[in-house]
């Protein structure tokens, strides 16, 4: 299996030189050449495998460079009840009859994106032993909340690597932000940035691909990779949960083996929806995939009319990480949809360079509506939810969840469609506890952050995260702050360059 560029078709690498890239020279994203077929027996044995060997028989459909014993020594170690407060890694609830909750967020940061970050560390290391790589591995990452904790948890004080995390000032939640700031570990670093975070996100792949800072690495003996969902390596372990989940609700009897299901994902920058959309493409029985989005809706506005348009204004909302205005991910799937095709791709994305905005031919349109349904709600919308949910089902979510459902629920008016779902609950609702805890008792709180989880504790009976309750009493280590023009000078100070 090769990966080619979605802005240089004639680009040909490895799934290991793709990994320790990150991205392409070229500034495209890395797709593999082909998309691997599964039977519905295969699927079905899936099921009968623990989460590590799940994701093991995923990987060797992709990583074809790796032997199986190097996709086990990932596996294991990422996957594992050291790393995750559950055996198995991610959890089903089932809200009501024939909808699901895929809970992603039981690892170390409590968010879906250590269902990736925790192995992705085990890729890179071992893709830059595989290529001979000699160099000191620097991971650049663009957050807005739950991937900066995530990468700085799984890379902290990995041998040869070091990892500078960039989030919007005033764009994540308290928790996240003191997640963050209270990082331990030798080789990191975590800065604020005045902005959003698109502007943390454009700053960081500016750097990517600025030709004087890769030369001053490269004399210092460094290489920049990626940890954000740009990275192969971050977006191949997001496939697997959903083929589990899969056979998982098929080994208890949920659903008939070869049974349609959706799969609702609540979504900014688009890789785990696009996860999704492997995974249907590799045999998983698949109907709808529901893109839910919060107010900042340009997902939304893209699927239902084929124009990508983010001169808008941007809202801080409840769902932070959702707050996206350019969703990167967006050009993998554009790519295949058009055939391939690396001109067409360098024209859009060159278009929403320059005058922010594009749109996709009929054929594209056509393509889009026949995979994808999309929706979005406001902050009103989202705390009415998380209301109506723990007052019916004595489930209590986070704000994104929430959203996921809330769109899911307008999607189902809309179309009558019952067919049995999944929906990709993303966060502990203890990431997001001033928020859930209004939602929850209809009234804000005056507690401080720490006292709104104790009392959203007694109110839904789920115990408290580990990783979350340390935090109390870890001290502040980063407290950075500076302007977006700033962000190139701060990495190469940062590197003593």
């Amino acid at each position: 299996m090769f990966y080619n560029s979605t802005r240089n078709s004639t680009v040909k690498v490895n799934s290991a030189e793709a990994i320790t890239q990150g991205i392409s020279a070229d500034g495209g994203l890395f797709v593999p050449e082909s998309i691997p077929e599964l039977s519905l027996e295969e699927i079905k044995a899936v099921g009968d495998m623990n989460y590590a060997d799940r994701a093991s028989f995923v990987f060797s459909k992709y990583l074809t460079d790796f032997t199986d014993a190097e996709i086990h020594y990932c596996t294991d170690n990422a996957y594992s009840t050291k790393n995750f407060e559950t055996e198995s890694i991610a959890e089903i609830a089932h809200l009501f009859d024939g909808t699901y909750m895929l809970e992603l967020w039981h690892g170390p940061t409590c968010a879906f994106k250590d269902m990736a970050l925790q192995i992705l560390p085990y890729f890179l290391t071992t893709s830059a032993k595989k290529i001979n790589l000699d160099k000191k591995i620097v991971i650049l990452v663009a957050t807005s909340g739950d991937t900066g904790k995530a990468a700085l948890e799984g890379f902290k004080d990995v041998e040869g690597t070091s990892i500078m995390v960039f989030y919007p000032e005033d764009g994540v939640s308290p928790m996240q932000k003191r997640q963050m700031k209270t990082q331990e570990g030798s080789n990191v670093g975590v800065c604020a940035l005045k902005g959003n975070f698109d502007d943390c996100q454009n700053g960081v792949k500016a750097i990517f691909t600025d030709g004087d800072v890769k030369a001053k690495l490269d004399e210092k003996g460094m290489m920049f990779s990626s940890a954000n969902s740009i990275n192969w390596g971050r977006l191949v372990p997001q496939i697997v949960y959903y083929i589990s989940a899969y056979a998982e609700l098929v080994k208890d009897g949920e659903i008939e083996l070869g049974e349609k299901i959706n799969i609702v994902v609540p979504t900014g920058n688009f890789g785990n929806i696009l996860a999704g959309y492997y995974a249907k493409h590799m045999g998983l029985p698949v109907n709808k995939l529901i893109c839910a989005s919060n107010i900042n809706n340009v997902l939304t506005d893209f699927i239902n009319t084929g124009v990508y348009d983010r001169n808008r204004k941007f809202y801080a909302t409840v769902s932070p990480s959702m707050d996206i205005l350019i969703s990167s991910n967006l050009e993998r799937l554009l790519y295949l949809l058009t055939d391939r095709n690396d001109t067409l791709i360098k024209e859009w994305f060159g278009k929403l360079a320059t005058e922010g905005k594009y749109e996709v031919t009929d054929d594209i349109k056509t393509k889009l509506n026949e995979e994808f349904c999309a929706g979005f709600c406001d902050d009103i919308q989202t705390k009415k939810t998380i209301h109506e949910i723990y007052e019916k089902y004595s489930y209590t979510c986070d704000t994104h969840t929430a959203v996921a459902v809330k769109v899911y629920e307008d999607y189902k008016k809309a179309t009558g469609d019952t067919t049995k779902t999944v929906i990709a609950s993303t966060a502990s609702p203890y990431k997001f506890s001033a928020s859930v805890l209004e939602a929850v008792q209809d009234s804000v709180s005056d507690l401080d952050e720490y006292d709104m989880i104790d009392k959203l504790a007694e109110l839904s009976k789920m115990p408290v995260p580990t990783a979350l309750a340390d935090l109390r009493n870890k001290p502040e280590r980063f407290n950075d702050v500076i302007d977006k023009a700033e962000q190139k000078n701060y990495v190469l100070k940062t590197l003593g360059i």
